[in-house]
């Protein structure tokens, strides 16, 4: 796992500036550091060694010095795909799997993409053609931001490194800020710095005289196969998981685990057979605190269990660096806890294998039995189901009100995925700027569209697998993992997974006792029945009840109150969030955590 950065070179001091920019991006790669210089391009790269541990420094190249490689990732399968290119012809010159993306380069061009299993952001200068190559992994798990400004076209891992670069020009991306805080995560192409994009998962891009062209390459695509039976799809979920865990945990340095009261983190541990797992949690509350499971799980599995309870006070001391090491606000109060679980085992271990993608490709979140919990009211007309809507939503927004207020809308005008903070009238009467931000439909049609055929089910996990995973799942799965200089591993996130989990059929994915029902059956061989069927918490943390207490109000009322909010914010807005929630009348939490989390991204990087 490493972390590179990148410009087109045209300026005089290239060295010291991709010497800066390499620097900031340390943690993603302690072990080493490289760079590549010639009038066309400079790549600079750090590594954090993995396989290969002597000879893997980047960038790399080919036999003649041509094709020049930078590269954040694993290949899983560069083994077999190593000795097809040698039969070609190709040498190499390291054991690393980052070679064979040179090499399939060289032999197969784009076409590589569709060979390739597991996770990746690289880009590769082909000096020959004078152009740069440079595409993203199928998920979306590793990142890659590029800008172009002042003739410089930048790219990289972190976009924190772009601001050491003489012609990068930092500027708020306001119509990002409005449109976050609905989703509570960055949900567009562009970012909160104006000017940068982030390439979108499955998609490749080439860069050549000034101009940049980009192309999806790989879409997850739903075809149900209704002929195998429920015990058959248990098998095959079962073998190819295994399959999966076992190249996930290719390496030369010790591999272990996260490890939670869900089913998908402790699947992970059991079929992996690590000598670690690792835990946080929250003072004594079982609600807050599964560190009493993970230790009897992994007991259970006979492995060590390391586990750390992390206080209040180190939550929000730590909060400013979070969001300096995230790129861009991010409201999920669960990034902070999974920072200091990284932290943890950063100490024991450089690898981590994890839970992340299994509700999003097996069907795993509550909300996504919602299509069928209430099919006798579904069989209302929508005209009359939306004239109820309608006249619900003058009421105070409350448990069976919201339930007439959604089931008056679409499921595409109702869902956006797994979190919706602020309607687009809640962010407009609390913002005190004007944008031209998209609102949250504009967002989601494209991913609707591409699955209009489908059952509504799919239609959420789509969705999902395109915004909420890559923009909140996976972005906190990575920034937090390299912030600690670890390696965050997702097998359920695999192309030969996910293969097989689009041909499960509905009623085999969820039903309306259970999610994830044939994923959870293949679980119980190996872990305990009443571990595989837990109800789905996520990852629990107290923010509603420290909202409530006024040594953590008095936190977030500082900087509800301070000049940064007052630029974007009604504040008088601001403090009346805190106040009803303060008061009980309405878990106004999540509110006040998302312009909350916003305000201390904006202090670190803007003053």
């Amino acid at each position: 796992m490493c972390g590179f950065v990148g410009f087109t070179n045209n300026i005089p001091n290239t060295r010291e500036v991709l010497e800066r920019m390499s620097e900031s991006i340390t943690h993603r790669g302690p072990d080493s550091h490289g760079e590549h210089i010639d009038e066309g391009v400079a790549l600079g790269f750090r590594r954090l060694s993995i396989i290969d541990l002597s000879n893997g420094s980047q960038p790399l190249y080919n036999e003649d010095g041509t094709v020049v490689l930078v590269f954040n990732g694993e290949i899983y399968n560069y083994q077999p795909l190593r000795e097809e290119l040698l039969s070609y012809g190709h040498s190499f010159s390291t054991e690393t799997d980052s070679e064979v993306l040179i090499h399939g380069y060289e032999q197969w061009g784009k076409e590589l993409l569709g060979r390739l299993r597991g996770m990746f952001a690289f880009v590769i200068w082909d000096r020959k053609r004078g152009e740069l190559f440079g595409a993203r992994d199928f998920f979306g798990i590793k990142p890659l931001y590029y800008t172009s400004m002042g003739g410089a076209f930048i790219f990289g891992s972190e976009i924190k490194s772009f601001l050491h670069h003489p012609l990068f020009v930092k500027e708020l991306n306001t119509d990002a800020l409005e449109t976050y805080l609905t989703f509570q995560y960055s949900a567009c192409e562009e970012t909160f710095f104006k000017g940068v994009k982030r390439l979108l998962p499955a998609h490749y891009f080439v860069y050549k005289d000034g101009i940049m062209k980009t192309e999806r390459y790989w879409s997850v695509d739903f075809l149900p196969d209704e002929s195998p039976g429920l015990e058959d799809w248990v098998n095959k979920i079962s073998d190819t998981f295994k399959d999966s865990v076992e190249a996930h945990k290719i390496a030369d340095v010790e591999v272990g685990s996260f490890l939670s009261s869900g089913v998908d983190s402790s699947y992970v541990a059991a079929v992996a057979d690590v000598d670690k797992t690792f835990t946080v949690g929250f003072g004594e509350d079982e609600r807050y605190n599964e560190i009493g499971y993970a230790k009897e799980f992994s007991k259970y599995i006979g492995k060590e269990n390391i586990s750390k309870v992390i206080t209040p006070e180190e939550y929000w001391s730590e909060f400013p660096k979070i969001q300096y090491h995230m790129d861009e606000p991010l409201a999920d109060p669960a990034a902070v806890a999974l920072y200091f679980v990284c932290q943890l085992a950063s100490k024991y271990v450089k690898v981590v294998l994890s839970g992340e993608g299994a509700d999003e490709i097996f069907g795993g979140y509550n909300i996504y039995k919602e299509p069928d919990d209430v099919a006798i009211y579904n069989a209302v007309p929508m005209p009359i189901r939306r004239m109820i809507g309608n006249i619900a939503s003058r009421f105070p927004h409350k448990r069976g009100v919201n339930f007439f207020i959604r089931r008056g809308k679409t499921l595409e005008e109702r869902f956006i995925g797994n979190a919706y903070i602020f309607s687009e009238e809640e962010r407009k009467a609390i913002l005190k700027i004007k944008t031209s931000a998209p609102d949250a439909y504009a967002l989601t049609k494209p991913f609707y569209d591409m699955v209009r055929d489908k059952d509504n089910l799919t239609k959420m996990q789509f969705l999902d697998l395109n915004m909420w995973m890559t923009g909140d799942i996976l972005l906190k799965a990575d920034k937090m993992s390299m912030a600690n200089s670890l390696e965050l591993r997702v097998p359920f996130l695999d192309r030969e997974v996910m293969a097989l989990a689009q041909r499960i059929p509905k009623r085999y994915r969820v039903t309306r006792e259970n999610t994830k029902y044939a994923m959870r059956l293949a679980a119980q061989r190996a872990c305990p029945k009443e571990t595989a069927d837990k109800k789905k918490l996520g990852f629990p943390v107290p923010i509603r009840v420290w909202l409530k207490e006024d040594k953590y109000i008095d936190i977030v009322k500082k900087e509800f109150l301070s000049e940064n909010s007052k630029k974007f914010f009604n504040t008088d807005s601001l403090i009346k969030l805190i106040e009803e929630h303060r008061s009980g009348e309405y878990d106004r939490s999540r509110k006040i955590w998302t312009v909350y989390t916003f305000l201390v991204w904006y202090r670190v990087y803007f003053g």
